[in-house]
C-alpha cells in the first residue's frame, strides 16, 4: 500500500487531480458565496463553511458509489461481428458515458462562459433564499450537478493507476478532503485569483475534454474492442500529465508577459 501511495504516478495524480477538483469548484464557490449573501451577514461565513463540508461529503459517498460501479468488470454483453468486437460491462459503460458528458460538459461550459459568462450567477441569483435550511437545500442541489463532473474526472485520473481498486478510491478521496479544505480556507482568495486570471479556468475545462477523451478509449481498451481487426489501446496516463503541465507552464508564462503591459 505505501508503495503505491509513494510511486511518482499516484502523487503526479493525486497533485493534478487536487489542482482540476479545485478548478472545478471555483463555480461552487462562487454559488454558494451568491447563496450565502442572500442571508443576514451574520450567517454567511457559516453557510458557506457547511455548503463545502457538505459538498466534500457528498463527493465522497457518491465516489463510493460511482467506484463500485466501475468495479463491475466482468462483461454482461458480448459482440461479435466481422468488423467490430466488443465486450461490454459496467465498467465500460460507466468510463464510457462519463467520457461522453465530460466533453459535452466541458464544450458547453466553455461556450457558455465566453458567450453569456455570467448566466449561471443570474440564474442562482433569481432565486428566493428566506432561510438558512433553504441556503442549505439550495447548496446542496448546486453541488449535486457539480459534483458529477468531479467524481469523473477523479475516476479518469485514478482507473488503471492500481489493481486495487480500494488504493485508488482512497486517492479520490484524499484529492476531494484536500481540495475542499484548500477552498474554505482559501475561497475568497481563489475566486479573486480565478476573476484576474479566467484563462486558468477556462485550461482546467479544457482538461476534461482531455480526460473524457482518455475515458472514452480506456472504456474502448477495457472492452477489448477491436475495430475491422485493429485493437483500440489505452491512453499512458503520462501524456495527460505531460499535457496538463505544459500548458500551465505556457500560462504562467503568458501570465508573465501581460503583468508588464498591465503595469504600463
Amino acid at each position: 500500500m505505501l508503495e503505491f501511495f509513494t510511486s511518482s504516478d499516484a502523487i503526479f495524480a493525486l497533485i493534478t487531480l487536487t489542482f482540476l477538483e479545485i478548478i472545478l469548484g471555483i463555480d461552487n464557490i462562487v454559488f454558494i458565496s451568491i447563496a450565502a449573501n442572500k442571508l443576514p451577514e451574520e450567517q454567511r461565513g457559516k453557510v458557506t463553511n457547511i455548503g463545502l463540508l457538505l459538498a466534500m461529503v457528498q463527493r465522497v459517498v457518491l465516489l463510493f458509489f460511482v467506484s463500485f460501479l466501475v468495479g463491475l468488470s466482468k462483461p454482461f454483453k458480448i459482440i461479435d461481428t466481422n468488423w467490430l468486437h466488443l465486450e461490454i460491462s459496467w465498467q465500460a459503460l460507466i468510463l464510457f458515458g462519463g467520457g461522453l458528458f465530460l466533453i459535452y460538459k466541458s464544450t458547453s461550459e466553455i461556450r457558455e462562459k465566453v458567450e453569456t459568462p455570467s448566466h449561471d450567477e443570474d440564474e442562482v441569483k433569481g432565486k428566493k433564499i428566506k432561510s438558512f435550511q433553504q441556503a442549505i437545500v439550495q447548496i446542496l442541489i448546486i453541488d449535486f450537478i457539480f459534483s458529477i463532473d468531479s467524481i469523473l474526472t477523479a475516476v479518469g485520473m485514478t482507473n488503471g493507476l492500481s489493481n486495487n481498486q480500494n488504493y485508488n478510491l482512497i486517492l479520490m478521496i484524499v484529492a476531494v478532503v484536500i481540495s475542499i479544505a484548500i477552498m474554505i480556507g482559501f475561497a475568497n482568495k481563489i475566486r479573486q485569483f480565478i476573476e484576474q486570471n479566467p484563462s486558468i479556468q477556462i485550461l482546467g475545462l479544457s482538461f476534461l475534454i482531455l480526460i473524457g477523451f482518455m475515458l472514452i478509449t480506456e472504456a474502448a481498451h477495457l472492452s477489448h474492442t477491436k475495430i475491422l481487426g485493429n485493437t483500440v489501446g489505452a491512453i499512458p496516463k503520462g501524456y495527460l500529465y505531460f499535457a496538463i503541465a505544459f500548458s500551465l507552464f505556457v500560462e504562467f508564462l503568458n501570465n508573465k508577459t501581460r503583468k508588464p503591459k498591465i503595469k504600463k
